[in-house]
């Protein structure tokens, strides 16, 4: 009987587990889209330290990204349970301020002048040979990553959690928490790597050989391009993933964008990569937009601050 039963526990366990892993692939395959734009965001994030500091860099980014989900996997099982009307006006919040964020840097030559771009160069410089300004602008780096990370986390979370709402609750705990750690593992590992592109690059250069020498100056030439790409891409994923949430949280604009996807695939040739391209285009404009709006009422906010402060 005892046998029985623990071949019984062992074949429920196995059950639970095999139901865990196949719910996970779901999960991590739905959450792949926000990957790429997480990736793209955060090597942009950690660029620009001192080359000896970017692994460390990295590292801080990634801890901090298992600490927010820490908090986020919890939040979300709590908020799904108690309060699953919470969810969406959260995470619109979450993607205006990303909306925000990215037309902020669009505008950047246009809200600052010259004079504030040179000061903050010089400070920049200065930091090279100040050790505690240097330390403050890497603690600086590292928050603005961890603070993006923070809302990208909280998209792969709930999506997570709706491939798996309908589950056993400990079903969900072990799927949120394998989607949480395989996403900032896999996230943080690939930009360890293309920070350190170019010094793979000089490794390579220096090899006796001359295949080894060709790649290395291949790398060499092409680290420098790939992070000026990723700060482009990086803005635009802002863009897309902000205007995404939006998107699927506004029914009309959720319509619009499966409209205009729709209307394009009937053009000839290229109509199926236009249906599948066009939905995220909209989402990127209701996200430029949202973040110009969002940029107007806090620049409006600010300066009614300022003159109360004055009287």
């Amino acid at each position: 009987m005892a046998a029985g039963s623990l071949l019984a526990l062992i074949d429920d366990i196995a059950s639970v587990l095999d139901d865990v892993a196949l719910m996970s692939k779901v999960a991590a395959k739905k959450t792949a889209g926000v990957l790429g734009d997480d990736l793209a965001l955060n090597a942009q994030q950690v660029s620009g330290v001192n080359a000896d500091r970017e692994l460390p860099v990295v590292w801080a980014v990634g801890v901090g990204s298992l600490r927010n989900k820490a908090i986020l996997v919890p939040a979300a099982l709590a908020i799904s349970a108690f309060v699953p009307a919470a969810i969406t006006p959260l995470l619109m919040v979450g993607g205006a301020y990303l909306c925000f964020e990215g037309f902020e840097k669009l505008a950047h030559k246009y809200l600052h002048s010259a004079d504030e771009d040179r000061a903050h160069e010089a400070e920049l410089a200065a930091a090279v040979v100040s050790d505690t300004d240097l330390v403050a602008l890497e603690k600086d780096k590292i928050r603005g990553a961890i603070r993006t990370d923070f809302i990208l986390s909280a998209e792969i979370i709930v999506i997570a959690l709706g491939t798996v709402s309908g589950a056993p609750f400990a079903q969900q705990v072990a799927v949120l928490a394998g989607v949480a750690v395989l996403m900032t593992v896999g996230v943080y590992g690939l930009v360890a790597g293309i920070v350190k592109l170019d010094d793979a690059g000089l490794y390579l250069s220096r090899r006796a050989g001359a295949l080894a020498q060709g790649a290395g100056r291949m790398l060499l030439a092409a680290a420098p391009r790939l992070m000026k790409a990723l700060s482009v891409i990086g803005t635009v994923a802002m863009f897309m993933v902000g205007g995404g949430i939006l998107g699927h949280s506004i029914p009309p604009l959720h319509h619009l964008a499966e409209g205009a996807g729709a209307a394009v695939r009937t053009v000839p040739g290229a109509g199926p990569v236009l249906a599948a391209v066009t939905p995220s285009l909209v989402d990127a404009v209701a996200g430029v937009v949202t973040g110009a709006v969002v940029l107007v009422v806090v620049r409006l906010i600010a300066r009614l601050r300022g003159k109360a402060d004055v009287a």
